[in-house]
């Protein structure tokens, strides 16, 4: 093997490739299970040519990003985060009537045979936006308190429009996401302690809140004056009880429990499904793979995840350049957010607010998202030459 050939393999991160190798095959498997005993007649294999196909875009997509170096990023991040906010718009203007009475929301768009979630995409625009206000600060100011301020008011600016948009569109679960990457860059920023601990006395303070806000009366009339919808409530009921309604509002939870149990250690076997849950190649496809595979298929697929956040990890302590430390941590949570969202409802840990689990879940989309985030992780090992300069 030549010297050329050498070098190559060492700025290709297999223990990343590997995980999401593994995992898209997964998500294969489970959404053909899904999709079979689906009650809705449809063609299963044009759907699976369908579903295959975007994962060939995402393969290509992270061939190609893999070539961009942290410069390009820099001066494609502003770009994409407006094209990104123009996406967003378009929702609320090209949105299926059907597809909302039925979820609520207005996330998805609906243009003539093309349908895309615009959200998905707008992740990767707001991490890498973060991620350049941050660093771009970073290099031209010191850490003083009023500078901190300041920092944060410029990440707070560039979140305010997409919550604006998220809030016409409905989709509390979505809004999550992107506070959990806010979340994930904030402690990474290199914030004073003295901001960074009041800071999470207050996120505890408003988690406390939010809980009681669901749980009582009061709260949730408050909440309904801020325009949180009667479903969304009703997810929560949900959540807390299972079975307190398993032929109605509490039907998909309640099945998805019934399933996941049913599965016991070893499974059922593949494509065995004897209960029936709505929306099972999507948001809880996690269902699929703990009746069929049981105790054991669903840890195999938690340790997956579990392996691939750690080579993230890896490559985000290991790289000295400070935008791509913040890229990298953005993607992180990320993918971990809806790991824990997904897999928390399916097994009534959290409430349903449909989050679908990444590189296993039907959707295009939500698919293409992440594996442009896996390319531009990559692309911090094969750049491994590359470094910014302000």
């Amino acid at each position: 093997m030549n010297k050329k050939t050498i070098s190559l393999d060492n700025r290709i991160d297999y223990g990343i490739i590997l995980p999401v190798f593994v995992l898209c095959l997964v998500g294969l498997v489970a959404q053909y299970v899904a999709l079979s005993v689906n009650p809705i007649k449809q063609d299963v294999t044009a759907q699976m040519f369908k579903n295959v196909l975007w994962l060939a875009i995402g393969v290509v997509a992270i061939a190609v990003l893999m070539q961009f170096t942290s410069k390009l990023w820099w001066k494609l991040s502003v770009l994409f985060y407006g094209l990104g906010l123009v996406l967003m718009v378009l929702p609320l203007y090209f949105s299926d009537p059907r597809v909302v009475a039925l979820t609520g929301s207005k996330n998805w768009v609906y243009l003539g045979g093309l349908s895309f979630q615009p959200s998905e995409l707008m992740k990767i625009a707001y991490i890498l936006i973060l991620a350049f206000i941050v660093t771009r600060h970073n290099l031209q100011e010191e850490h003083t308190t009023k500078q901190d301020f300041i920092l944060i008011g410029k990440m707070v600016a560039v979140t305010i429009p997409i919550a604006v948009l998220l809030r016409f569109q409905h989709d509390f679960g979505t809004l999550l996401v992107f506070f959990a990457i806010f979340c994930g860059v904030f402690l990474m920023s290199g914030i004073s302690w003295k901001i960074l601990l009041p800071s999470i006395g207050l996120a505890i303070l408003l988690v406390v809140g939010v809980i009681y806000a669901v749980t009582t009366e009061t709260g949730r009339e408050f909440l309904q004056g801020l325009g949180v919808k009667q479903y969304q409530l009703l997810r929560i009921d949900s959540w807390q009880n299972p079975f307190h309604d398993p032929t109605g509002n509490s039907y998909q939870q309640a099945q998805a429990l019934t399933a996941i149990g049913s599965g016991g250690l070893v499974g059922k076997g593949f494509n065995v499904s004897e209960v029936e849950i709505p929306v099972r190649e999507s948001d809880m496809i996690f269902t699929v793979i703990a009746e069929n595979f049981g105790f054991i298929g669903s840890v195999f697929v938690i340790f997956m995840y579990f392996l691939l956040i750690y080579r993230m990890i890896r490559v985000c302590f290991d790289t000295n350049n400070e935008f791509y430390t913040y890229i990298a941590t953005g993607i992180i949570m990320m993918i971990l957010f809806h790991v824990f969202e997904n897999i928390g409802a399916n097994i009534g840990l959290l409430p349903l607010t449909g989050i679908p689990l990444p590189f296993i879940s039907q959707g295009g989309s939500a698919l293409l998202g992440n594996m442009i985030g896996i390319g531009i992780i990559l692309s911090m090992r094969f750049q491994q030459e590359d470094y910014l300069t302000a």
